[in-house]
């Protein structure tokens, strides 16, 4: 077993409080929030294709389930935000048992079809449920959200809230990544025939590995809307799960950086080239494509072929 990596996580403590202190600029401070949102999902994208090799392209429908349902439970019920989240995480996770019990037999391509049509299923009630969710105009009777009776409101109370939470789930994804989880899931990923010769329940820990996934996403999903004050379908379409596809390549797969490093980039890049919005994904294909071919180990294994050659040197 590899220790964790203390020095990671220090580093990524340290650059979330100087992100604090250093913007005052709410709209850059936003973009920042969004990158942690985009990092969470991301991850557990990686978790999902890096570790495991399930290649889901239905992360967007969890996303859009615990946004939807956080709101929607809290608005009919009267029940704390924070409160509605975690049934949301709940609800998503066995949403997730549900779906999963059937494609995760499926392989590869099939595998990827079944889950995208998943997620366009989602998406098409999102959109046709207007009685429910607002339909195409979205849903607005967001309430105002607090954490055991402090309100949070504003960029910067949430930015507070939203960090808590992104290195809080950082400590989890690398302690996961040094559990013996992680490398049954790897060794699932490079040989499920070896795998099930060890006695390795595949289907059962690709479900549960699947269903702890969504239900993260959909957690991270109910505070991101709560934080926007506004959800509406686009938000949550096929394009946001290729856009995580993306970031988790452009990373590094199976590795707990990678999904981090992918979103922090892949979030920042478009706001400095707003010019070329309409060709957005466009320009997550071309990076994706020069990822696979020129940088197989993504941004984190380029970092680190850096700093052994500089270590050696």
């Amino acid at each position: 077993m590899r220790k964790i990596n203390y020095p990671f996580l220090i580093l990524v403590l340290i650059i979330l409080i100087s992100t604090k202190f250093l913007i005052k600029n709410e709209y850059y401070l936003s973009i920042v929030i969004f990158g942690m949102f985009n990092a969470i999902n991301a991850s557990c994208f990686n978790i999902l294709l890096g570790y495991t090799g399930i290649i889901s392209l239905g992360q967007a429908a969890f996303y859009g389930i615990g946004a939807y349902f956080a709101v929607i439970v809290a608005a009919s019920f009267g029940i704390n935000p924070m409160l509605a989240i975690v049934l949301a995480s709940l609800f998503s996770a066995l949403v997730a048992f549900i779906i999963g019990y059937p494609t995760l037999k499926l392989h590869g391509h099939y595998l990827a079809m079944a889950t995208l049509g998943f997620g366009m299923i989602i998406y098409v009630l999102m959109n046709e449920m207007a009685f429910i969710t607002g339909g195409p105009s979205g849903f607005l009777d967001i309430s105002k959200f607090s954490f055991f009776g402090v309100s949070i409101y504003g960029e910067h109370s949430f930015y507070i809230f939203v960090a808590i939470v992104f290195f809080l789930f950082t400590v989890l994804f690398e302690m996961f990544d040094k559990s013996y989880l992680s490398y049954k899931l790897k060794f699932i990923k490079e040989s499920e025939f070896a795998s099930k010769s060890f006695g390795i329940n595949i289907f059962k820990t690709k479900v549960l590995v699947f269903s702890i996934t969504a239900g993260i996403t959909a957690f991270n999903g109910g505070i991101y809307a709560y934080y926007s004050g506004f959800i509406s379908p686009v938000s949550f379409n096929f394009n946001y799960s290729i856009e995580l596809l993306t970031m988790a390549i452009v990373g590094g797969l199976g590795t707990v950086p990678g999904g981090i490093i992918g979103a922090a980039v892949l979030t920042a890049l478009p706001e400095f080239m707003a010019s070329i919005e309409d060709y957005e994904m466009i320009l997550y294909g071309c990076f994706l494509a020069v990822t696979i071919i020129f940088l197989p180990g993504g941004l984190t294994g380029l970092i680190k072929r850096i700093l052994n050659k500089n270590a050696s040197d």
